[in-house]
């Protein structure tokens, strides 16, 4: 029997000699989701000397952090949630006093260590068996069934949960790791994978080594162990997935060599070597984490027809919006991820034409308008500059790529695209703010044209609640004959004369999502039996049609909803849902309690925290 321990183990990789990256320090780049004070102390390099056990389900062992101080600062504040700290010792092991302060909900705890003159300290930790960016999964919960499971989510503050560095995206930090796990499973981290078949090891283990020479937000450390295979999709990317699953994926993303290339035509060389996706159990919380060199995917995008990969255009992006320029605080989300929606739609246009990308353009307004409604027009959430994770919805996605959309219709997509490559360039591996990016925009596009600064609104853009007069609102002609069948459906058309057998993922939610909220149960079961609506193998739709079926509280759907909550784990889908069924007052709440009670387990603790707060 091989013991269900792995370590990330050896003596720490030397650090890069590269300058570290800029600290931000215009009040509004100070990080309040941190308790670091980067501009006194801060870290440069991590080196993780860990072990995992799979029986405890803890991480201990050591972190090695390289320290760059003002001169005379003798002490340096670090993020901790939840970490029991053995020791801390500068490199030649001499004990250096430290001190954990009061707990923060939602925050944590500051670590602050006394380093006098040491530039390279030492902790001894073991974390907290729930550790937040931590989910280890049985083999019942793995699509092997023969082997547990184990990765880490670090966005946006979970990583200090295992790893005490300043757990902050303005700070970047380069780092290494030694990886040893059974000699029956892989190990793969976000970083360069110096021995991708691991090397031999004592006790029947293989020893894997990881390298990130660019300093990154910490955030995007991330790893994972299980029973993994490998296939290349090209020359520079592949997909790691459990046996079982693995065909499936490289099927579905093998235009993925293709996305790289034009992403790059696009806005400059990609910078991080290869390009490859791990295909997660169905319980990782995220559609995907663009972790670099390593994006982490949910196997809900495996649809079998592409619909659904822009998903992966999307993490790609992030490659050059949020790793490579990264919002200096969470209250800047929206330059992570409007730029990369809007990035993302542009890679679908070069790989799949204009009407694929117009299609998603479209959806994306289509949840821009949902947002705004449900938040109110004039909402403080509605803006893209506010508070850490205070924007509602998906309004840093889509108001965001609405926002950069708008300016391109404007000034012009060859003048654009041009500013943009040029914008990556000047900000790369550095972190950046709303006021930053418009002062870059004011010098290198706009550059005193006072009528098109008048006319592109840009402080009312970022910073003022609802959506501009001046929003470009991309049309589908795909989408547009789908709201003939929903009108035809609405006027009493039978489900039954609307040939949806060509549909793609985008066509059935905007024909499901169109439809009115108010159904009877005779045309739902109508519904469900032309189109086997509770049976389909997409995520995406199941999800559509449970909403519809929830809000008129629909009985027949329910052993299908159970089953669905039981074995998607997204949070895209999993928290509507819920909060859905919470809504339905007497109906809802007793079957949302009862599934709750026995899917919780299966999902991240991320998504069990927030979901403990709706399922009361």
């Amino acid at each position: 029997m091989i013991p269900t321990l792995i370590a990330l183990a050896a003596a720490p990789l030397a650090a890069p000699a590269a300058a570290p990256a800029p600290i931000l320090t215009t009040p509004e780049a100070r990080d309040t989701l941190s308790f670091a004070e980067p501009e006194k102390a801060r870290v440069t390099h991590v080196d993780l000397d860990l072990t995992a056990n799979f029986t405890t389900q803890r991480l201990s062992g050591t972190a090695t952090l390289d320290i760059l101080a003002k001169p005379g600062v003798g002490s340096i504040v670090l993020d901790d949630d939840g970490l029991v700290i053995a020791r801390i010792t500068d490199a030649k092991g001499r004990a250096l006093k430290y001190t954990v302060g009061a707990i923060v909900p939602d925050k944590g705890a500051p670590l602050t260590v006394a380093i006098g003159d040491a530039r390279r300290i030492v902790v001894t930790y073991t974390s907290a068996p729930k550790a937040s960016a931590l989910q280890w999964l049985p083999p019942s919960l793995t699509a092997g069934k023969t082997k547990p499971f184990l990765f880490s989510q670090g966005e946006p503050t979970n990583n200090r949960s295992w790893i005490p560095t300043q757990d902050s995206p303005g700070i970047r930090q380069s780092w290494s790791a030694h990886l040893t796990v059974p000699a029956d499973m892989i190990a793969v981290m976000s970083a360069n994978r110096l021995t991708p078949k691991g090397e031999p090891a004592a006790n029947g283990r293989k020893r894997f080594a990881f390298d990130m020479p660019h300093a990154v937000p910490p955030y995007l450390i991330a790893f994972a162990v299980g029973d993994l295979a490998f296939k290349p999709l090209g020359p520079t990317t592949g997909v790691y997935a459990e046996p079982a699953t693995l065909a499936r994926a490289a099927a579905e993303l093998d235009d993925t060599e293709k996305m790289v290339a034009a992403a790059s035509a696009l806005y400059g060389p990609y910078r991080w070597g290869r390009y490859d996706i791990l295909m997660l159990p169905p319980s990782f919380p995220y559609g995907g984490m663009e972790n670099p060199t390593l994006t982490f995917a949910t196997p809900t995008i495996l649809t079998g027809d592409k619909s659904n990969v822009d998903v992966i255009a999307h993490e790609l992006a992030h490659s050059w919006s949020g790793n490579l320029v990264t919002n200096a605080t969470w209250s800047d989300a929206w330059l992570n991820e409007g730029f990369t929606t809007y990035f993302e739609n542009r890679i679908d246009e070069a790989v799949y034409g204009k009407e694929r990308a117009a299609t998603l353009a479209d959806l994306s307004w289509d949840n821009l308008q949902r947002d705004l409604k449900a938040a109110g027009p004039e909402s403080g959430a509605t803006r893209l500059h506010g508070d850490p994770g205070g924007t509602y919805g998906e309004l840093d996605y889509n108001k965001g790529a609405t926002f950069l959309r708008t300016i391109e219709v404007r000034v012009g997509r060859a003048r654009w695209d041009a500013y943009l490559r040029g914008y990556f360039d000047r900000h790369a591996f550095q972190p950046q703010t709303t006021a930053g990016f418009l002062a870059d925009l004011r010098a290198n596009l706009i550059k005193g044209d006072a009528a098109l600064e008048k006319d592109l609104e840009l402080d009312r853009w970022a910073y003022q609640p609802g959506l501009p007069d001046n929003a470009v609102h991309v049309r589908s002609a795909t989408l547009a004959a789908i709201d003939t069948r929903i009108a035809a459906f609405d006027g009493g058309a039978a489900a039954a004369s609307i040939d949806t057998s060509r549909w793609s993922t985008q066509e059935w939610l905007r024909f499901l999502n169109g439809l009115p909220r108010q159904q009877t149960a005779a045309r739902l079961a109508e519904m469900d039996s032309a189109w086997a609506l509770s049976k389909s193998p997409s995520a995406y739709i199941g999800f559509a049609w449970f909403s519809l079926a929830i809000a008129n509280h629909y009985d027949p759907v329910v052993p299908a909803l159970d089953h669905y909550l039981h074995t998607i784990g997204r949070g895209l889908f999993v928290y509507p849902l819920y909060r859905a069924l919470m809504a339905q007052g007497s109906w809802g709440q007793p079957i949302a309690r009862r599934i709750y009670a026995s899917a919780r387990a299966t999902y991240h603790p991320t998504v069990a925290a927030t979901l403990d707060g709706v399922v009361k």
